[in-house]
């Protein structure tokens, strides 16, 4: 896929699941986000989550890799200019089953480098109830087609 296959409008329920594993939240955590409620089971039952919960970072790791293996482009991608308005809506937890879904907010040729455009996406991570956890907008250059 190249620059000119990301449309504005299209949505896409992709097909790949991650599930969340509860050793991976921990080890993730005491290494990046060393909070009570990511690392210690016991003392999370007790918490307001009732329970561990992956980081959000965690989180956000996670969609990164379904992004990159289920959307964006293996041959066009020239890397992206930042996230906006990354959302943490509900808690993920050891067990919880993540799938992405993807919405083209706006694609536009660069200007100053017309070889390459902007793409704007809406990225929605929904655990195995359908309810959203996740959601940000990511910016990617993509090389328009040779």
């Amino acid at each position: 896929m190249y620059f000119e296959d990301y449309v504005p409008g299209a949505r896409v329920e992709h097909p790949a699941t991650v599930t969340v594993e509860q050793s991976e939240v921990i080890d993730f955590a005491r290494q990046f986000d060393p909070q009570y409620f990511h690392v210690d089971p016991t003392a999370a039952a007790d918490g307001p989550f009732k329970g561990l919960i992956a980081s959000g970072w965690h989180t956000a790791g996670l969609m990164m890799r379904l992004y990159a293996d289920q959307y964006l482009s293996k041959v066009a991608s020239l890397g992206g200019p930042g996230v906006d308005e990354l959302r943490w809506l509900a808690p993920v937890r050891p067990g919880d089953v993540l799938r992405l879904r993807t919405e083209v907010l706006e694609a536009r040729v660069s200007r100053s480098k017309p070889d390459r455009g902007l793409v704007r996406t809406r990225t929605e991570l929904l655990n195995q109830d359908d309810e959203v956890v996740f959601s940000c907008i990511v910016l990617n250059f993509l090389a328009v087609r040779p």
